[in-house]
């Protein structure tokens, strides 16, 4: 895992990623999000979390659930801060910002067999 910290005044790369997924905590529920980045994982082999704030901890708490479910592995995560202007204030502030990289994890990568496919319907059955 790679974590690097950018300074304030770092451009973004691009902020039109199509496997970019930018989290808000207020607007959607957090399995949005998840299975979101499941179809981006499957799709792109790989995903972009980005939060800013107080969504910060969101983001973390989906990767993590991608990771412990196996889905996905931590490949980068980038940490810095952004001027932001207040709207109420009318001044700039400074917020957090997180990136974190996610790839498709070796386990899910690798197409299953017969035998781990039975395997896998007899648990979902149960």
């Amino acid at each position: 895992m790679a974590v690097e910290t950018l300074p304030a005044a770092a451009p973004l790369d691009n902020p039109h990623k199509k496997n970019r997924i930018q989290v808000s905590n207020t607007k959607k529920p957090l399995f949005f999000y998840v299975n979101l980045a499941k179809k981006y994982i499957q799709r792109h082999n790989e995903v972009e979390l980005s939060a800013l704030g107080m969504a910060i901890t969101s983001v973390v708490t989906i990767a993590e659930i991608l990771k412990n479910n196996g889905v996905a592995a931590e490949k980068k995560v980038l940490t810095s801060s952004v001027e932001m202007k207040d709207k109420n204030r009318g001044r700039t502030v400074q917020k957090a910002k997180i990136e974190i990289v996610l790839e498709k994890s070796e386990s899910e990568a690798k197409p299953q067999t017969k035998e781990q496919q039975q395997k896998d319907d007899v648990v979902e059955e149960k």
